[in-house]
């Protein structure tokens, strides 16, 4: 590959031109990183508070900033007579006008990513189109972009097969749009220093419209400071496409969220990579830069990218994540089981025929369902307590079974991504209470024991949540033991854990020893969130444990054995059984997060259903970390509700605060 001579900077330009274009440039750059974390963190607050976030947030985000960058730039790229200064304008508008139009895909919820991706796909091209882009493909362009996508390929994992295609496509075009705005006429104007300096601020409002609200802080790290290496090979697009396919690919845009910022959690693996991206990208800059007379060997270029890209793949089947991790989807029939007239007097044959109606009604219901996905070697699980199927498919899969004749709706099953490493489980550093703590005595359980001799003996309780702490000294007297009182669907630990903590203070607060009401009682438990983020297989996983118990790797039932995965789901269905079978679901206030399209209603809206408020010393309610008295709380007085003297932020049994989860579940203590 030959390089020309890059031209001399022109005498000719005031100085005060260029502290003029510099200021600007500055200010394009500050605007933009304040506007984007600004905006993500206005995001994450709503969501923390259990607010939902207005469906223009980020149209709105993305025009303002798009505004209070490119009017600036509109100045450069007219008023001077500088060729490079207007240059430098003209090209930075471009970039403000993109962060505008990219930036209104943002709509899409952010479970549609799919959509997103093609939509971004599709706009980035036509951008690319208008602007008549013909982008140089050089060979050091691919593997510049590899080298800087090699963090991502250790510490990311892909989703699904269609999000994975449409996220190289969508990269593939922002990729070609880079090209176009950068284009030969650019890199006329400018020598390797300069021109990657106007080249990374294009790029950062490029960036800053690439991937949804949380990938694109990602972006603004990984693709500026490429503009070096694109100034020394005189071609942007091959370094912009690969680089982009890290944040687009390799990271769950839901999963960068607050709160997941404790511990090792995706948030600090994707600044992590992010990070290893920008000095990745600033030393293959320099080494372009310094070495771009001696890399006219075509086979030089060829060379690295066959280098770089076994490298890769080492990387990704050895230490990354390897295989898709898409997300499922959760079908609900219209067949329920009539469970009327169940009125044995036993309680075991209660239970027992409410079982069984449920079983021979998913069972018989499912048979043409289940048939078509053998047949078309689809992943699947059989669920009773709600007739339903988890699948494995993609959004074509989810059109076909949403016009089926038998089902009533189809839910995301959204699959949780791993981690490089385990987040590690963090415990508290506080002495135990020695005597009962002031939500106990405020209630009067601790004189109901003392006086009484009511302290919860001869009760079992059942915990579904983010798990146990089988060695907490509050609570490993009193498990039940046996091998049918302990499920963990996500990970399949033999013995009670916690991974989030939340679990272990939820049911600390109900029958810890000294700390609990009912410290008398024993407890079995299972997991239905993983690093506190659920979805409807898994809590139906758990509630039909909690209806049939079965030992440790048994079949769950004659409908099939457990399968994993993830979202957010409303639990309406699983009353009735639960009802009928005598089993009691209690769930606090949901938080007023966004239900996804077709959900029931959230559950204080179902009379059926208890629901526990919080409150304070003071006797007045509580204001939990995510709205402990949610929109429909507020409407409807139908359900029983109890009140629990003890605020969400910090339990007896669990010296720290618990961690709340997010938009893609119900309510972290859901129903046991």
């Amino acid at each position: 590959m030959a390089y020309p001579s890059y031209p001399a900077p022109e005498r000719q330009t005031s100085p005060w031109v260029i502290v003029a274009t510099a200021s600007i440039g500055v200010w394009a750059v500050l605007v933009t990183v304040l506007s984007q974390s600004i905006g993500w963190l206005a995001d994450q607050v709503l969501l923390v508070t259990g607010l939902d976030t207005p469906t223009w947030t980020w149209p709105v985000v993305a025009i303002v900033n798009a505004v209070l960058a490119g009017t600036p730039a509109i100045i450069l790229a007219f008023v001077p007579r500088s060729p490079a200064v207007r240059t430098a304008g003209r090209v930075w508008l471009t970039g403000a006008v993109a962060l505008a139009g990219l930036g209104l895909l943002r709509a899409v919820p952010a479970p549609r990513n799919e959509l997103y991706l093609a939509l971004l796909a599709l706009a980035a091209a036509g951008g690319a189109i208008l602007l008549r882009g013909r982008p140089a493909l050089p060979a050091l362009g691919f593997a510049g972009g590899l080298a800087t996508l090699l963090p991502w390929l250790w510490i990311g994992a892909l989703g699904g097969l269609a999000e994975t295609v449409l996220a190289v496509l969508a990269a593939a075009a922002v990729g070609w749009l880079a090209a176009a705005i950068l284009n030969a006429g650019f890199w006329e104007r400018y020598g390797v220093v300069l021109g990657g300096l106007v080249a990374g601020v294009a790029l950062l409002l490029l960036a800053a419209a690439v991937g949804q609200a949380g990938a694109q802080l990602a972006a603004m790290l990984v693709l500026p400071p490429l503009g070096f290496a694109a100034a020394a090979l005189r071609s942007a697009g091959p370094l912009v496409a690969v680089a982009a396919l890290g944040p687009l690919a390799f990271a769950d845009p839901e999963e960068i969220t607050l709160l997941l910022s404790t511990g090792r959690d995706l948030p600090a693996w994707a600044a992590i990579a992010a990070a290893i991206s920008l000095a990745v990208a600033l030393i293959v800059g320099i080494g372009y830069g310094l070495a771009r007379t001696r890399l006219t060997g075509r086979w030089i270029g060829a060379g690295a990218v066959v280098l770089l890209a076994i490298t890769g793949g080492a990387i990704y089947l050895g230490p990354g994540q390897p295989g898709l991790y898409g997300e499922r989807l959760f079908v609900i029939l219209k067949s329920q089981a009539d469970l009327s007239g169940v009125t044995t007097a036993s309680r075991e044959a209660r239970v027992t025929e409410v079982y069984r109606r449920l079983v021979e009604n998913a069972r018989s219901s499912q048979a043409d369902l289940r048939k078509t996905l053998d047949r078309w070697h689809l992943d699947y699980t059989p669920y009773y307590l709600v007739n339903g199927v988890e699948v494995d498919g993609g959004p074509a899969v989810r059109a076909w079974l949403s016009r089926r004749d038998d089902v009533d709706r189809v839910l995301l099953s959204q699959h949780l991504r791993p981690l490089p490493a385990d987040p590690g489980v963090t415990h508290g550093d506080e002495p135990a209470p020695t005597a009962p703590p002031w939500n106990i005595s405020l209630i009067g359980a601790d004189r109901a024991a003392a006086q009484l001799g009511v302290d919860g003996s001869g009760v079992v309780v059942g915990t579904s949540d983010s798990g146990v702490d089988g060695r907490h000294p509050a609570l490993s007297s009193n498990f039940r033991g046996g091998d049918d009182s302990w499920y963990d669907p996500w990970n399949h630990t033999r013995t009670p854990t916690d991974r989030g903590g939340h679990g272990t203070h939820t049911l600390g607060s109900a029958v810890g020893r000294t700390v609990g009401v009912a410290p008398g009682a024993r407890w079995v438990g299972c997991v239905n969130l993983d690093r506190n983020l659920g979805n409807p297989a898994r809590y139906l996983d758990c509630m039909q444990f909690m209806l049939a118990p079965f030992p440790f790797g048994a079949t769950r039932s004659p409908m099939g054995a457990p399968s994993g995965h993830r979202t957010y789901s409303r639990t309406r269905g699983v009353v009735p059984g639960s009802r009928a079978a005598m089993r009691a679901p209690c769930a606090r206030p949901p938080p007023r997060s966004p239900p996804p399209a077709s959900s029931s209603p959230s559950p204080p809206e179902t009379p059926a259903r208890s629901a526990v408020r919080s409150t304070t010393r003071p006797r007045r309610t509580a204001t939990w970390r995510r709205s402990a008295r949610s929109t429909a709380a507020r409407r409807s007085r139908s359900f029983p509700a109890a009140a629990r003297p003890t605020p969400i932020s910090r339990s007896p049994t669990l010296s720290r605060p618990a961690r709340t989860c997010c938009r893609r579940c119900p309510a972290a203590g859901t129903p046991s």
